[in-house]
């Protein structure tokens, strides 16, 4: 059990004494910056650590490198495989041509990183070119990271962007080596209204969480302090009493003795599900997570390794899983939702085989052979991402058969499936 706020110290997971061998690079002024506000304001919530840690203007994670890649501390799908996010794309594709093939076609992209997968997701719409002539299409990337916006602008459109376009809602705006509009926004409010599709791949797993634990006195918010035995070093606490949050954030039917809730991601999938009802589209969510069964999954990483989530905040990536049960109780019945289904099924009903296959027969040597073998070995293989990857989406209600329909003779034309959720049916 985890020591109440004001009570006697214990070793406790947390970790930060270590800090100042982290060298001068902003660390330990983050740690400063926390434990200076911790001293006047007593324990913070784990949400306010973690967006403290991860976004703060000066010293955030995300602000001053967001570690993506072979050098970072992380390695996303879409750096792994091209073919990631081709069958992302197709997804899009189909579910375009399964509504119709609307004049206009919005993607929007939350959180791109490097944008890897959009660049990917281009090249698909560019290799369908001829599908897409009669459609607008434009790309919206929502990024809050100065140094990430950079580095898609440099990937998407070689670095030809203007900052602060007339468009004011928009930061920055390009156009894409094959002849797209993209722009940037801060916010996904800002994004202008229209059919769209939406993409969050790993975006939802690192919003700032909120940590409960049950207690023989009903819920409590786990909490950050100081620990009293060891300067500088960061501790878990309990909140004396329930906070606000635990009012308004644990469900009445809650089994679990240990709860995470992420309220922004509530709010974002509020706000999609809204945009989806009103203009139509659709949106998918690949993230690591569960439905609604795990319990701890707050975690660090950095150069590629679990890293102690209090140690040396503003070094190390934080994340913690997606709780796509929460996901689907936020979107309040305005939408549809399919999944969450595991990343390997998923990548199989999109013909990940089958693209594996061409590419295969595509390359001569042996050394690309062996990296599409291993890419596909790092997708797929449930010990690797291929379980623990999960897909998501929103979609209109129309766009699926109620289950209450059945005995009524069929509509004009049946609902073709949606790809990915169940086998994809190529024409």
């Amino acid at each position: 059990p985890l020591p109440t706020a004001p009570a006697a110290a214990r070793p406790s997971s947390g970790a930060g004494g270590e800090a100042e061998a982290e060298g001068p690079s902003g660390a330990t002024a983050m740690l400063r910056h926390l434990l200076l506000k911790l001293r006047a304001t007593g324990p913070v919530t784990v949400a306010e650590y973690m967006r403290e840690a991860l976004t703060n203007p000066g010293q955030g994670y995300y602000t001053r490198r967001g570690g993506i890649g072979e050098s970072g501390d992380f390695v996303t799908s879409p750096e792994i495989s091209q073919v990631f996010g081709e069958l992302i794309g197709i997804w899009y594709i189909s579910e375009w041509i399964a509504t119709g093939k609307p004049k206009v076609f919005q993607l929007v992209e939350l959180g791109p990183g490097r944008g890897t997968l959009t660049d990917d997701i281009l090249r698909v719409f560019n290799q369908l070119a001829s599908l897409l002539s009669k459609c607008d299409v434009s790309i919206h990337l929502v990024e809050v990271s100065p140094k990430l916006s950079e580095i898609q602008a440099l990937m998407l459109t070689g670095g030809k962007v203007q900052s602060n376009p007339e468009d004011k809602s928009a930061y920055m705006k390009g156009v894409s080596k094959t002849g797209i509009p993209i722009f940037w926004y801060r916010d996904i409010q800002d994004v202008p209204p229209g059919y769209s599709f939406y993409l969050a791949h790993e975006f939802f797993d690192a919003l700032p969480i909120h940590k409960f634990q049950r207690t023989e006195k009903g819920w409590h918010e786990v909490l950050v302090d100081i620990d009293p035995e060891v300067p500088d070093k960061l501790r878990f606490v309990l909140s004396p009493s329930s906070t606000p949050a635990t009012e308004s954030f644990i469900q009445p039917e809650e089994t679990r003795d240990h709860v995470e809730v992420c309220p922004e991601a509530g709010v974002i999938i509020q706000r999609l599900a809204c945009r989806i009802e009103k203009d139509g589209g659709a949106a998918l969510v690949a993230d690591y997570g569960h439905d609604g069964t795990k319990t701890d999954t707050f975690r660090g990483f950095r150069n590629h390794k679990l890293h102690d989530v209090l140690r040396a905040p503003g070094t190390a990536d934080l994340t913690a899983d997606v709780d796509f049960s929460y996901l689907r109780k936020m979107t309040q019945g305005r939408t549809a939702t399919l999944g969450p289904i595991k990343q390997r099924e998923f990548l199989k009903n999109m013909g990940i085989d089958l693209r594996l296959q061409v590419l295969l027969q595509n390359s001569r040597d042996a050394a690309t052979h062996e990296q599409l073998l291993h890419s596909y070995d790092m997708l797929m293989n449930p010990k690797k991402m291929g379980d623990c990857f999960n897909f998501f989406a929103l979609l209109p209600h129309h766009r699926l058969p109620h289950p209450d329909k059945k005995h009524k003779p069929e509509p004009k034309s049946p609902l073709p499936p949606v790809a990915g959720f169940g086998e994809l049916l190529l024409k």
